[in-house]
């Protein structure tokens, strides 16, 4: 390691990654208890948690600016949704009622949802999207407008550079999916709860989620049968009216 990174280290412009910690560590000898006590501290300062009332007080369209940028950096994205579906897939009505419980005024939000989903035909970017059933249906806009959105899919898996999943209900999966989570590339993992959300930044926890979206990704169906799928909901949908 370099005497310029420990310097950087030393006077806190640089959080270590827990490599760097183990590293260290191990070359100045350090105690087993030491070892325990700072690798733990060092997890957490390479997890950040983000909670929505400090995205409320800033401005919802500030949170979309920095979504927009890790788009922008980042070349491979894998999003699992089992329970709605993202910003990038929606139409503009999915978007604003998925708004509905956020405060102020959302225009602005709405359109800077709406301009980043410019990023999905940038063809030097691979998404993989990993629907659960009920995503797709989780109705939140009436029947013929989730009929649209389910189109919208549809239309959207048929990109070269996307990659649409979808886990049917009755499947049968040993592990519950218990988060909204996305992957960027191999350096950042973010994973959504009711209040906030939590940025995963070591390797380690990178890895680890990478293992979960595979497990999950290998019970899924693509391509035509995952067209299949979603125009069966469609049909189903609309004969209901």
């Amino acid at each position: 390691m370099s005497q310029s990174k420990i310097s950087k280290i030393e006077t806190g412009k640089t959080t270590p990654s827990l490599v760097d910690v183990e590293r260290i560590l191990r070359a100045v000898d350090a105690p087993p208890e030491l070892v325990s006590e700072v690798m733990a501290l060092a997890r957490m300062a390479n997890t950040e948690w983000q909670d929505k009332r400090s995205s409320w007080r800033r401005g919802l369209e500030k949170r979309q600016a920095e979504l927009a940028a890790l788009e922008s950096e980042s070349t491979e994205m894998r999003y699992f949704l089992p329970s709605m579906l993202t910003g990038l897939l929606a139409t503009p009505e999915y978007v604003r009622a998925s708004l509905t419980h956020s405060p102020g005024d959302k225009t602005k939000t709405v359109a800077r949802k709406l301009e980043r989903q410019a990023v999905l035909y940038d063809t030097s970017k691979r998404f993989t999207f990993l629907l659960t059933e009920q995503a797709i249906r989780w109705a939140i806009v009436p029947t013929t407008a989730m009929a649209v959105q389910i189109d919208r899919l549809t239309s959207l898996s048929r990109l070269p550079n996307i990659r649409i999943g979808v886990v049917p209900n009755g499947t049968n999966i040993p592990r519950g999916p218990l988060n909204t989570f996305t992957i960027y590339d191999d350096r950042l993992a973010t994973v959504e709860t009711f209040t906030g959300r939590i940025v995963f930044q070591d390797g380690r926890d990178i890895a680890q989620y990478r293992e979960i979206f595979e497990m999950y990704a290998g019970f899924a169906i693509y391509g035509d049968g995952a067209r299949e799928f979603l125009a069966a909901c469609v049909q189903s949908l609309l004969h209901d009216l």
